[in-house]
């Protein structure tokens, strides 16, 4: 399944929790639940992925960590938010290249209409 099939499956989950759950949860709640649902149609999910990184000569163990990756081809990052902020973008950029993964998904679940709260980010590798 390519990063676009896959990306459709899980804004389809999304949906589901969305719908099931509604505005105004803390985010956890709906990592779990969009995991579950994941889970459930028979994806591999990973949920809080914590990322190292290198300063200078330090090793920083847990620098980083990601909300999903989904069969290591997307990174889900959740939110439940009044407003994005643009940082949130640039955190899940930021994720992407540290993994070389090439899609990623933003979405807010605190919208009224979940299509308004999801965002599709993509790392643009370049092959050297």
């Amino acid at each position: 399944m390519t990063e676009n099939e896959l990306s459709y499956k899980i804004i389809g989950a999304a949906l589901e929790v969305h719908r099931n759950l509604g505005v105004g949860l803390l985010e956890n709640t709906y990592e779990q639940a969009l995991a579950y649902e994941l889970k459930r149609q028979g994806f591999y999910v990973k949920q809080q992925i914590y990322l190292p990184l290198q300063y200078k000569e330090i090793n920083i163990e847990n620098a980083y960590r990601i909300d999903l990756i989904v069969e290591n081809k997307v990174i889900v990052e959740i939110k439940s938010v009044l407003e994005l902020h643009p940082v949130f973008y640039s955190q899940v950029l930021t994720y992407l290249k540290l993994t070389d993964i090439k899609l990623g998904l933003l979405i807010n679940f605190n919208s009224l209409l979940i299509k308004d709260g999801i965002h599709r980010i993509v790392n643009k590798i370049i092959d050297e």
